[in-house]
């Protein structure tokens, strides 16, 4: 009875925070959309708008949405459910964005396929969680070995790439920079995967071991990745894992999931009420870029593709040759060169859904990610939350920006899937551990 009254009360908390974090997210739209600050972005070149006379339709949009929030209330923690819940964040932005939107295209078919698409993944992403069979473990002094191998590959990894390139640039100076890098294929995909898989592995299980001097070595070498690679995203990846990993310390893994956005999306309303155009810059990168921009994409790229063929999936490296497909330039190149907006990469539902198979056939599209996100599930089940949490929290914001199967192959998600497969449960705190998760009841 009173573990009944104890699941009642979290389901309510849960409820109740996620429905702040729905309003939140749409109060910084509306904010993002009135920005006239010199220094900052032009939210009409994003199709960024807001119209109260059209907000009954955005409400309404976003209350019919919001219904499949309940499926977070109910779902226990696991990989799915960090990534579903950036993703919820996503489709609640696009659907939004969408009532606003000056594109044409049809715009209620696009916001029925974005709302059936997250659900179609959300079911398998958020439910499917049944442990694997496991039939290698590695002991505890290899997995030892195995973080200190990680921690020598990326600091040899990152010593290689500042021998191609090594600039300390400002933030507005890094995209006209970047354009100029050029490093091996092989560099190419080794700096992602150790900065988005390998190196947040290592830090997570340094942390859960305590070797905190090891975990600082780690922040260290991804802060370094910085003046390499000249991307946002590896300046703020040591802070976003101390961020996650204090989260995860003082809070129940879902809550965790859920301020990780709330609470950043909140202090850039705040900032940029109370401070206006100093605040600019902050609310420039973690509102715009980090939240609304993959929302964006879908409207982009819904315009794009009702007015030329489907991709067929021709995207992927692996099928870029064959005979059905055309000859055609990445699509981050096409949207730069249609939209003049730089290299537009965007999520599984904008590039695997939208542009590879349209509209009507994209929540199958999303149900198949669906089905691999849950693959994640189960090699990590019996991992202890706040493991998985801070080693997959950086594959989890690359998601909203990047297609599934290059975060699988170049940002090294499949690998951490497999690291987190090997990694032995018995090194962590009984206490800490989770039992393998099963849809809640």
């Amino acid at each position: 009875m009173a573990e009944s009254k104890s699941r009642d009360r979290e389901r309510l908390r849960l409820t109740g925070l996620i429905g702040v974090h729905i309003v939140v997210c749409c109060l910084s739209l509306i904010q993002l959309a009135n920005f006239r600050f010199p220094n900052a972005f032009n939210p009409a070149v994003y199709h960024i708008f807001f119209d109260p006379a059209q907000l009954p339709v955005a409400v309404l949009a976003v209350a019919a949405f919001s219904l499949v929030s309940l499926l977070f209330v109910f779902a226990r923690f696991s990989f799915g459910y960090f990534a579903g819940f950036y993703f919820f964040t996503m489709i609640l932005g696009y659907l939004w964005l969408n009532s606003f939107s000056d594109l044409h295209y049809d715009h209620r078919l696009a916001g029925l396929s974005a709302g059936a698409s997250a659900l179609a993944l959300f079911l398998p992403a958020l439910f499917i969680t049944a442990p694997l069979r496991r039939i290698f473990e590695l002991s505890a002094t290899a997995f030892d070995a195995l973080l200190l191998g990680i921690l020598a590959l990326g600091i040899a990894t990152m010593a290689i790439g500042a021998a191609y390139n090594f600039r300390l640039a400002s933030l507005a100076d890094i995209s006209e920079l970047r354009d100029k890098i050029d490093q091996p294929a092989l560099l190419r995909y080794l700096i992602p995967i150790t900065s988005s898989a390998l190196l947040p592995f290592a830090f997570a299980g340094f942390a859960a071991r305590r070797a905190y001097w090891r975990a600082g070595a780690v922040l260290v070498v991804l802060l370094l990745s910085y003046p390499i690679t000249l991307s946002k995203l590896s300046l703020f990846t040591p802070a976003w894992l101390v961020a996650i990993l204090l989260l995860s310390k003082f809070f129940e893994a879902r809550t965790a999931v859920i301020l990780s956005l709330l609470a950043p999306i909140a202090a850039g309303i705040v900032l940029a009420s109370a401070f206006q155009e100093k605040a600019a810059r902050y609310s420039s990168i973690v509102n715009f870029r980090m939240v609304a921009i993959p929302s964006t994409a879908m409207d982009i790229y819904n315009d794009y593709f009702s007015k030329h063929d489907v991709t067929h999936f021709c995207q992927l490296s692996f099928l870029e040759h064959r005979s059905f497909c055309p000859n055609q330039e990445r699509l981050s190149i096409v949207m730069k060169r249609t939209y003049n907006l730089g290299n537009f990469n965007a999520s599984l539902f904008t590039t695997e859904g939208i542009a590879s198979v349209g509209l009507l056939w994209a929540p199958l599209s999303a149900f198949v990610c669906g089905l691999v996100i849950a693959l994640g599930n189960r090699l990590s089940a019996g991992l202890p939350a706040g493991f998985i949490l801070v080693s997959g929290s950086i594959v989890a914001k690359v998601l909203l920006d990047v297609p599934l199967a290059t975060v699988l192959q170049t940002h090294g998600a499949g690998l951490l899937f497999l690291l987190w497969y090997i990694t032995p449960r018995g090194i962590f705190e009984p206490a800490s551990v989770a039992p393998p998760a099963a849809p809640a009841t």
